[in-house]
């Protein structure tokens, strides 16, 4: 479930490194931010269906990349940090899961209709518990 759902409620905290004024607001140097994402992720003035799935939130009238709408959703982000390793486990997981999904094909067992998609909401969001079956494709 890779990016279905937001996964942290709340970002990484940063500290203010020079006073700062936002709107009415002033931030004193030194000041620890901790900032509430799902504020953001969830915003229905930006995104058309923010409960929702959509991978068209970031796409033009076109259906190609809209990079700017990207760049100026996330421009005022809490900042870049990534892993140094994080390319090569992208490419670990798709070379895992592409294989998965070349050998075996993916069901809910018997008797189960459809997943709980509801999110459990702790520190971290959380998928519910699941089983699928792996039904072995005939080479």
């Amino acid at each position: 479930i890779q990016r279905i759902r937001y996964i942290l409620v709340i970002g990484p905290p940063r500290q203010t490194t020079k006073d700062v004024k936002i709107r009415d607001y002033h931030i004193p140097k030194g000041t620890i931010i901790v900032p509430e994402l799902r504020s953001v992720l969830l915003d229905p003035e930006q995104w058309e269906t923010p409960e929702e799935f959509n991978p068209n939130h970031f796409l033009d009238k076109d259906g190609k990349n809209d990079y700017y709408s990207l760049y100026e959703c996330f421009v005022s982000s809490p900042g870049q940090r990534i892993c140094v390793g994080e390319l090569l486990a992208r490419i670990e997981i798709f070379i895992i899961l592409t294989n998965l999904l070349r050998a075996f094909s993916f069901q809910l067992p018997e008797g189960v209709k459809k997943l709980n998609e509801v999110p459990v909401v702790r520190v971290t969001v959380q998928p519910h518990p699941y089983k699928l079956c792996a039904i072995p494709k005939k080479a």
